[in-house]
């Protein structure tokens, strides 16, 4: 099973045509800006899942009874 579940059947052929489709909408200058500003999306994303789940496991711990 692919791990592209959202690319689903794509080829080598159609991945090409995308990117050349991608490269003339937004241009040369332009596809760096937008894979920069993605990457910041994605980190930003993670660094907020992160944080929930250290929220979470502090939660779990001051809500735990102490056992001696």
């Amino acid at each position: 099973m692919s791990h592209f579940l959202f690319f689903g059947n794509l080829g080598a052929g159609e991945i090409i045509i995308i990117a050349l489709i991608v490269l003339l909408l937004f241009g040369g200058k332009k596809i760096p800006e937008l894979m920069k500003g993605i990457g910041k999306g994605v980190r930003s994303f993670k660094d907020g899942m992160n944080n929930i789940e250290r929220d979470i496991e502090s939660t779990d711990q001051d809500t735990k009874p102490n056992a001696k």
